[in-house]
């Protein structure tokens, strides 16, 4: 039976959990729901986002890719392409837009009907900000999902704006305003229990080291818990921070969740010490369910908050300063309502999932590889 060329082929990295895969699940899905064809690779073997998609009715293709380095899997790929034939490529994340880039040329896929998306703004590895700089011309254009990232990549990949597309990331506002708080004992906590609750990848880049350390500056009799959702490589060195600091007690690892909805409504603070970002997910989430925030003046992040207007903002890495944030808003009950209410609002302004779809689409359809009609 023949398999009619999809609409969409959707290239990652992998399809491991974290904030780019879960955002490729949403997007693959809110396009197939609106009736396009959809399929989705890979480079990497298959991870936890493969089995969400394919339970979705999404086809997933892996590359087997086995790291970064692995130049085989541009080969792997030039084959799917000239397979399937779709009629647009949109690549997510540095390695699969390189092998796009490439991919299309072997296969025969101008470049015109290539898409790539940068979501991070790069302070380690800056070798990536080269690459991207010597082969952007290999696509259409080079999508960014914040103002942070668009200077980002005009400033220092030197792209210039005319290939360079914003398309500003969304969550779904509604599910998140409408969660139900969860009980507390299913965390460990009691009714006076302050919660502050951070959603993320255990990378340093996330900045939980210093969070864990600003810990130091809150008043002991504040009763208060940090909760850490998510995991990730830096997992073995958080607990051994924890544990140095004798904040066992203090400190909750609560892993992979499925209920973070839930855990922000029942949170009094999210805190997010990021030292770089694209477009924080979790942070927008935050946003979208009201709960107060403190963050950190990195990219990304002085996208979303305000100081003193949707949320507070501290210098990054400084824990002293972030543990008086949120000892401030932990204080300050009028205080911390207002800001939560303030960032709701905003989100619900200018940063909804239906945004973000209809901004896709029309990018799409600029491309040419299908009308889309607004509305």
């Amino acid at each position: 039976m023949t398999v009619p060329a999809p609409d969409i082929m959707y290239v990652i990295t992998d399809l491991q959990v974290g904030g780019v895969p879960l955002h490729l699940l949403r997007l693959a899905t809110a396009m197939q729901a609106r009736g396009l064809a959809v399929r989705v690779v890979s480079l990497a073997p298959p991870g936890p986002v493969a089995d969400r998609l394919e339970a979705a009715g999404i086809a997933v293709d892996s590359c087997d890719g086995r790291g970064g380095a692995d130049v085989r899997v541009v080969l792997r790929l030039a084959r799917l392409l000239r397979r399937h034939r779709p009629r647009l490529v949109h690549a997510l994340l540095f390695h699969a837009n390189l092998a796009s880039r490439w991919a299309g040329r072997l296969a025969g896929i101008p470049p015109r009907r290539i898409l790539c998306e940068i979501q991070t703004v790069e302070i380690e590895r800056r070798w990536h900000l080269v690459v991207d700089r010597w082969t952007h011309r290999g696509c259409r254009w080079t999508i960014g999902n914040s103002p942070s990232v668009i200077e980002h990549l005009q400033r220092e990949a030197r792209i210039p704006p005319s290939r360079l597309r914003l398309v500003r990331g969304g969550v779904d506002v509604r599910r998140l305003q409408d969660a139900a708080p969860i009980d507390r004992a299913l965390i460990g906590a009691v009714p006076s229990d302050r919660l502050v609750l951070w959603v993320g990848r255990l990378d340093p880049i996330k900045g939980v080291d210093a969070l864990i350390e600003s810990m130091r500056h809150i008043d002991t009799a504040s009763h208060v818990r940090l909760l850490l959702v998510g995991d990730g490589p830096f997992r073995a060195r958080i607990v051994e921070q924890i544990e140095r600091l004798c904040l066992g007690r203090s400190v909750t690892l609560l892993g992979t969740r499925e209920d973070v909805p839930s855990l922000l409504h029942t949170a009094d603070v999210f805190a997010f010490p990021s030292r770089t970002e694209g477009l924080p997910n979790a942070l927008l989430e935050a946003m979208a369910a009201g709960c107060a925030i403190v963050t950190t003046d990195a990219p990304g992040c002085r996208d979303l908050v305000r100081h003193e207007a949707t949320g507070l903002v501290t210098p990054v890495g400084d824990a002293s300063a972030l543990g008086r944030a949120i000892q401030r808003l932990l204080s300050d009950d009028d205080l911390r309502r207002r800001l939560g209410a303030a960032a709701a609002e905003e989100a619900a302004a200018h940063w909804s999932f239906e945004r973000m779809i209809t901004a896709y689409l029309e990018l799409y359809a600029e491309v040419g590889a299908f009308a889309f009609e607004g509305g």
